[in-house]
């Protein structure tokens, strides 16, 4: 067992996580090692596999083998950087066959770059809700995630199944889990073709700015496509990878 191995034994929390070049949710996501065997426990799926390490790198660099859960099978290569009691890894998702050269990823990348803390305290999540103010909307109500995707890339099943979005009046919460992902004060125009949705977020990624989508209700089926913090608005409801838009479908 290598000096680093050693001393990554035990339970590490995610406090931040970045996917593709956007902040994700990470509520809950705790990854434990115990000898060269990992458990990621992260939005309710357990995923476990062996580690290896190469402390000769430069940036070091670690592999994942998946031997259980969602990936079994499937390989996720990173590089690492370990200070104390803060380790902090980049790694590309799992089946991905480029390794990461640094701490940093895009839209499009394929790439999560995470922080972790040792032990497994973890702060508690935000309230969901704020006064409302304004009228009443056909979006009101609380919806469960069906589907999603982000930048071209399909949301996993385990992640999908956490997904609620709130939504009263002019404000509007997305939570995965326990965790609060993002809110805002919400303004829609239904009269336009598409329908169109503004965003204006006060917690999560892109805090302080404005978002910008369209959407289509029918019935209790709610579809929302957004585009990327301070893009312009998308046309219709095409998508591919690399536009930095996410596609979500709710329902009631």
């Amino acid at each position: 067992m290598n000096s680093d191995l050693n001393k990554l034994q035990g339970t590490w929390t995610v406090i931040e996580l970045e996917t593709e070049g956007s902040k994700a949710p990470f509520g809950g996501s705790k990854i434990v090692l115990e000898a060269e065997n990992f458990t990621t426990i992260a939005m309710g799926a357990d995923y476990r596999g062996t580690v290896e390490l190469n402390e000769a790198k430069s940036p070091k660099t670690f592999d994942l083998l998946f031997t259980s859960g969602p990936h079994q099978g499937l390989k996720s290569l990173g590089i690492y950087e370990l200070d104390g009691d803060t380790w902090r890894i980049c790694l590309a998702f799992a089946g991905v066959k480029t390794r990461p050269k640094k701490f940093a990823t895009k839209p499009g990348s394929g790439f999560a770059l995470e922080t972790l803390k040792r032990g497994d305290s973890q702060s508690q999540p935000e309230p969901i809700s704020e006064e409302p103010s304004g009228p009443t909307t056909e979006l009101d109500g609380e919806w469960t995630m069906v589907s999603g995707s982000m930048d071209g890339h399909a949301m996993e099943a385990s992640l999908v199944k956490l997904g609620r979005r709130v939504a009263q009046g002019d404000r509007v919460a997305v939570l995965f889990g326990g965790q609060v992902y993002l809110k805002a004060r919400v303004a829609i125009d239904p009269s336009k073709s598409p329908k169109e949705i503004d965003y204006e977020i006060a917690t999560g990624a892109g805090a302080g700015s404005t978002q910008a989508g369209i959407y289509e209700l029918n019935g209790k089926t709610l579809k929302l496509y957004m585009a990327a913090v301070g893009q312009p608005r998308p046309g219709d409801f095409t998508s591919s990878k690399g536009d930095g838009r996410t596609f979500t479908v709710w329902r009631k």
